[in-house]
């Protein structure tokens, strides 16, 4: 019989059901719709029980660049091409097949009876079987890709090992995570299994030519043909599997606000209230807050979107695998303590509380009481999480709050009380006179002016390290002398500088961090310069993003810009090119935190040096340890286990014959200074600073 196309090609939604079958289908959908709306609201009154307000931008742009990030998988598919693929298969498979369903109702439900419209037949009828066939089989392939990766490949990413216990763990927890995501891609799985043998068995009931433009699901019912399941035996069991694959679609639905299903709405309203210098700029104390309310003390303390967040999580486990602390053997998962506050957000304001269910936690509400200090202290503030996080949970904001309210109730390292109080009463971590940080400009044959007294086109904001530190020192002199051979008209605070306090803020003091920035915004404002310099990529961003906060609103620099500047100019020249076979790291807080990435390349490029990247590089470049107080610190990490600046440093040795490992931090220069003594690779690399490398390739006359 030959294939009819664009006549009255179509099928019967409800084939072979009577009456009373079609109401109680109708019943059960309301059913579902209400037990969702349900789910839905109760989420929705969780997330309004957030006490602090954060800003989320422009609508429309968020709407956007939501809109772009979830059609495109942006997020999703960085560092595993293969995932992400496989997500969107799974995404657009789930999505048409939703829509196509839509389809159905709006033309059984308004379309023909209350319009009198009929548009599912013919050429429509046969786009939308073939439409949905593809799709659904697209659907298939992502979830076996995803079964075979978690069940086979199992990489370290998918596991729910903790870094303070010794073994994967056997907890309760961490089996009902397991449980949770099988249970979930299954019920995907048999959502579409089951679609595909509806199809089949009607097709095996009637072989109606057309259904050739299902394809899939033609083949299938030619098999069963071919096996002699056809006619009334094949009817049989479609109407069987039509009752299974309508009332656990039905099921699933429902269940999505209370399952791992919820990520479905999460996620894109967590992509969507993400700010875009999380982390970067942090949100200062409302001026009227008690002491009770200082940072994230109880779960009800969370902006409403970090609430969000915790739901987002889909514990892909990406942070988990970025993060440094993980990595080293600090008590810290950036995974784990989502999952954590979730359970205890769930506990005491979510839908298992309205449900009932006991508290995972017995402190369910006390947040501190729960996660352990030593897990908020292991943070590095590095940024890794919230960058690679695909659904834009920002972790470090939520630890830092967390840390607040930790420094609000003095429970903190004590290494770290004693650098804070030394930076209250001398302006600086070194604990040195106040006098001494232009010391190391007494070693120069050239006088550098007082930026206080005399204008200057630069005011240089040297920093702790830059100004304390004798290594770090050289580095210091070294720009100097480079500015001074560009003709740069710059100068300096002397002892009128203090800690910017990018790392205090981090740390959780808030209120030192708001004193040190309001003098030095009141020295600063005093002097007559056009931009602010600076080598310290923790002070180039606490000036750049967050002095504007407290008035303090300048163009700011790092060095590695600036320098880029004055050889794109001319007004440097290098002489001779260098032939060093170098690496270079990119700072957490230059790179992830403001983009800086090309510019330090660029220089050293132009210094003839060769740059042979690390396999960590750029925005997924491996924190050296120092940040977020870290280096203030004493050492929380398992006892086996390397320093992140050991690990880094073993990474830039095996690439081969490496003459120099090149970084542009002071912090920097400290760490892998260290780093490189203690993992014993003292006669295989050598540390410069990136301003040391330029000064010899410029070859100034002695």
């Amino acid at each position: 019989m030959p294939v009819l196309l664009g006549a009255e090609e179509t099928r019967e939604t409800f084939a072979g059901l009577e009456t009373w079958q079609i109401v109680l289908w109708y019943c059960l959908i309301g059913v579902s719709v209400a037990i969702f709306a349900l789910g839905v609201t109760r989420l929705v009154l969780k997330y309004r029980r957030g006490r602090t307000r954060t800003p989320i931008g422009s609508p429309r742009e968020r709407a956007l660049r939501t809109a772009r990030i979830v059609a495109t998988h942006a997020w999703i598919r960085r560092r595993d091409p293969f995932s992400g693929l496989a997500h969107l298969l799974v995404f657009y498979g789930f999505l048409v097949l939703f829509t196509g369903t839509a389809i159905l109702a709006f033309q059984d439900d308004f379309a023909e009876p209350v319009l009198g419209f009929d548009f599912w037949k013919g050429w429509f009828y046969l786009g939308y079987s073939l439409f949905l066939d593809v799709f659904g089989f697209a659907l298939v392939v992502g979830l076996v890709v995803f079964a075979v990766k978690r069940g086979l490949l199992r990489p370290f990413r998918l596991s729910y090992w903790r870094p303070i216990e010794p073994a994967p763990p056997l907890a309760r927890e961490a089996k009902v995570y397991r449980v949770g995501d099988w249970v979930f891609l299954g019920s995907l799985f048999f959502l579409a299994l089951t679609g595909f043998l509806l199809e089949s068995f009607r097709i095996a009931a009637d072989d109606p030519d057309f259904e050739v433009w299902a394809p899939f699901g033609w083949l299938v019912g030619q098999a069963f043909i071919g096996l002699g399941f056809e006619g009334a035996a094949a009817e049989s069991a479609r109407a069987t599997i039509w009752w299974v694959h309508g009332v656990f679609a039905l099921f699933w639905v429902s269940s999505i606000p209370f399952t791992k299903a919820v990520h479905m709405l999460t996620a894109p309203a967590g992509v969507a209230v993400k700010d875009e210098r999380a982390g970067s700029t942090l949100l200062p104390l409302p001026p009227d807050a008690k002491p009770e309310e200082v940072g994230y003390a109880t779960i009800d303390a969370l902006a409403p979107k970090h609430l969000l967040n915790l739901d987002a999580c889909t514990k892909c486990g990406k942070c988990h695998a970025a993060c440094p602390a993980t990595a080293s053997g600090y008590p810290l998962s950036p995974r784990d303590l989502v999952l954590d506050l979730r359970e205890v957000a769930e506990g005491a304001l979510g839908n298992r509380a309205a449900l009932g269910i006991p508290p995972r936690f017995p402190e369910h509400a006390d947040i501190l009481g729960t996660i352990r200090p030593e897990t908020l202290w292991s943070c590095m503030q590095c940024m890794a999480c919230v960058e690679i996080c695909p659904v834009g949970i920002e972790h470090v904001p939520i630890i830092n709050q967390m840390r607040r309210a930790l420094v609000e109730r003095g429970e903190m390292d004590g290494q770290l009380q004693q650098t804070l109080e030394t930076i209250h009463t001398s302006g600086n971590s070194f604990g040195e006179a106040k006098r001494k940080r232009a010391r190391w400009a007494k070693e120069l044959d050239f006088e550098v002016k007082d930026i206080r007294k005399e204008r200057a086109e630069l005011l240089w904001f040297v920093g702790d390290y830059a100004s304390f530190d004798p290594r770090n020192q050289k580095v210091t002199q070294a720009l100097a002398r480079i500015l001074r051979s560009a003709g740069v008209d710059f100068g300096i605070l002397y002892d009128g500088e203090r800690t910017a306090g990018n790392d205090v803020r981090r740390a959780g003091e808030e209120g030192l961090w708001s004193s040190l920035a309001e003098e030095n915004i009141e020295t600063i404002s005093g002097c007559r310069f056009d931009r602010i310099l600076t080598t310290d990529p923790h002070t180039f961003n606490t000036l750049k993003n967050e002095y504007p906060q407290l008035g303090g609103s300048w163009t700011v620099l790092h060095h590695s810009q600036l320098l880029l500047e004055l050889l794109e100019s001319g007004r440097l020249a290098p002489r001779k090119g260098l032939g060093y076979r170098v690496t270079y790291h990119d700072p957490c807080t230059l790179g992830r935190y403001n983009g800086v990435y090309e510019e330090p390349r660029q220089v050293l490029a132009a210094a003839g040096c060769e740059l042979v990247e690390m396999p960590r590089n750029r925005d997924n470049s491996f924190c050296c340890g120092a940040g977020g107080g870290r280096i203030w610190m004493k050492e929380l990490r398992a006892e086996d286990a390397q320093r992140p600046s050991e690990s880094r440093i073993d990474e830039a040795v095996g690439l081969g014959a490496i003459d120099y490992f090149v970084v542009t931090c002071p912090k920097d220069v400290t760490m892998y200074e260290d780093a490189i003594k203690t993992s014993g690779h003292q006669d295989e690399i050598e540390l410069r600073e990136m301003s040391e490398l330029l000064l010899e390739s410029l070859a100034l006359d002695p």
